[in-house]
Formats: C-alpha cells, sequence, structure tokens
C-alpha cells in the first residue's frame, strides 16, 4: 500500500474504533467534542467512497499535512490530488483510531494526538503511525490546519531490559570437566523479552536443557523470569542487579513436585567473560551445597 497512511490525517476520530479518553469537560467542551465527532462519521464515509474532493474538503483551504516518508501537502488541493492518486492505487480500505489525548487550547483550537491504522481488503497488516493534528475552527465548523505522522512504535518493554542487552549472543563455560555449560540469550521477535537457552553436555551428548524468557514485570517493577526445563520442570525468578553483578532469586517446581530455591549470582568480568554461581540452596526447606562458581567466555 502506498505510503499516505491517512488516516493520520484526520483528527476528527474521536469515535472510530475506540472510544474517546475519559476526561473531565464543561459543557462547552463537550458540545464541540461532539462536533468533532460528527466530522468524523463524515470524513469516513468519504475516505471509504474513495470520495477525495469530500476528504479534502475536512482541511481548511490553507492547511496541510505532512505524511510519514516527509511528504509535505500545502493547502486543500494538494491534499485533494494526493488523495486521488492514493484511492486509484488504495480500495476498499478502513481504519482504525485509538485516540490518546484531546486538548483545546482555546475555545477555536484543539490538539489531538493518538495511533491510526488503515487497513486493507486483504488479510495483510494494517500501515500504522501515530498523528497529530490541530483544529480549528472557522465560520463555526471544525476543520484540520495542520496534520503530522510519525513511526508508530508498538507499547513494550525494551527499554526495561536494556541493562541485560550485553549478554546477547552465545557463552560456553571455560572448565576443563567433562561437562560443558552452554548458553545463549537472544531477543524475542518483539523485543520485548530476552530468551535463554541453556544446555548441559557430557562429551557432546545433552544432558539438561533449559529455555528461560526473562522479562519486565510492570505490576512489581522488576524483571522476572521463567524458565521450562527439559525433564519438566518449571521455574520463575526475580532479577536484580548491583552494578556488573546480577542476583536472581528463583523457585523451581521439579517434576516430582519438590521446590527448590536458589540464589543465583551473575558477575560480568569483562566485555566477554561472566561467572556464574548458584548459592543459598534448598531443596524442601533442606539446605543444599553452593554450586561451585562457573567461568564463562562469549563465543565470537
Amino acid at each position: 500500500m502506498k505510503s499516505i497512511n491517512l488516516f493520520a490525517i484526520i483528527a476528527l476520530e474521536l469515535l472510530l474504533a475506540s472510544p474517546p479518553p475519559v476526561r473531565a469537560t464543561s459543557p462547552e467542551t463537550g458540545a464541540e467534542e461532539n462536533a468533532l465527532m460528527n466530522n468524523a462519521k463524515a470524513f469516513v464515509d468519504a475516505f471509504e467512497k474513495g470520495d477525495a474532493k469530500a476528504v479534502a474538503a475536512f482541511w481548511a483551504e490553507d492547511g496541510d499535512y505532512v505524511d510519514l516518508t516527509g511528504r509535505h501537502l500545502q493547502g486543500r488541493s494538494a491534499i485533494e490530488n494526493a488523495f486521488k492518486d492514493f484511492f486509484v492505487e488504495n480500495k476498499g480500505l478502513k481504519l482504525r483510531i485509538d485516540v490518546n489525548s484531546v486538548r483545546f487550547l482555546t475555545p477555536d483550537m484543539a490538539v489531538e494526538d493518538g495511533t491510526t491504522s488503515v487497513i486493507p481488503p486483504d488479510d495483510t497488516p494494517p500501515s500504522q503511525a501515530r498523528y497529530t493534528n490541530v483544529h480549528v475552527k472557522k465560520d463555526g465548523q471544525w476543520v484540520l490546519q495542520s496534520v503530522r505522522e510519525a513511526p508508530y512504535t508498538p507499547p513494550g518493554n525494551h527499554e526495561h531490559l536494556r541493562g541485560l542487552e550485553w549478554a546477547i549472543g552465545e557463552w560456553v563455560d571455560e572448565g576443563d570437566g567433562p561437562e560443558v555449560g552452554h548458553v545463549t540469550f537472544e531477543w524475542s521477535p518483539e523485543s520485548n523479552f530476552i530468551i535463554s537457552t541453556q544446555a548441559v553436555t557430557v562429551k557432546d551428548n545433552l544432558v539438561s536443557r533449559v529455555t528461560e524468557w526473562i522479562g519486565w514485570d510492570p505490576t512489581t517493577s522488576q524483571v522476572r523470569s521463567w524458565s521450562f526445563e527439559g525433564d519438566g520442570g518449571i521455574g520463575e525468578g526475580v532479577w536484580s542487579n548491583q552494578g556488573d553483578l546480577w542476583i536472581v532469586k528463583t523457585n523451581t517446581i521439579l517434576p516430582d513436585g519438590e521446590k527448590l530455591v536458589a540464589t543465583n549470582v551473575v558477575t560480568r568480568t569483562g566485555p566477554d567473560a561472566i561467572t556464574w554461581q548458584s548459592k543459598d540452596r534448598t531443596l524442601d526447606g533442606k539446605t543444599l551445597p553452593d554450586v561451585k562458581e562457573t567461568k564463562m567466555k562469549r563465543v565470537p
């Protein structure tokens, strides 16, 4: 679909697929919001009919529009021509509008922020954008004075995991014993989780394997992890750090139902070197010895 996300354009859209945000309004402001909603209905009708002239009429005569590519359309005539070209190449589109805020700067000017999705008639993904629209009231009618689009990034928790970004890659045990540990860390497709795969081999024979998802828990404002062991055990952990030292408090339910509690300590000793140790271990409340510290290095 050609790039004119057209629906960032509208600003009028308070009603379309999502309810307006809840906020206190005066009777006067409420009436003006209703007027914007009525414009939205008319705009959608015009857009879905592919009527470029009717769509452009929602702008002020000297209104402008900057799309995701940075193209600047100045004036109602230029906007109409752009819509004509767009409708020739794209038919049967639908739209979803999610309004984040509407602010009345003056009785005759409102600023609207939100996100838009232009939905094709087939099953291809929608085109999404963030938008900021400026409405002005001229001769008793609300019109679009300015529309600005920006790339849309889905909300996520990537930023909360940046403290672990250094771990992305593959790591191997530096020990010279028969058992060799391998660990990989990689971002999930949406970058909201770090996925860790841990394996232990003896003479190239796999003896254990664990998959762990590390993410952000917004309810506790903590980094947490959920692990799934090859033998059927499941566990969870809470992560905290002190500089290059990461402490992971874990609780694991073993396949036979026993509960293993431990504190795992990961220390970054260099750009490509870490140590790992498991301490304070108990099995159903009975104390277990600490696991010997293991040195690991990044695989080039």
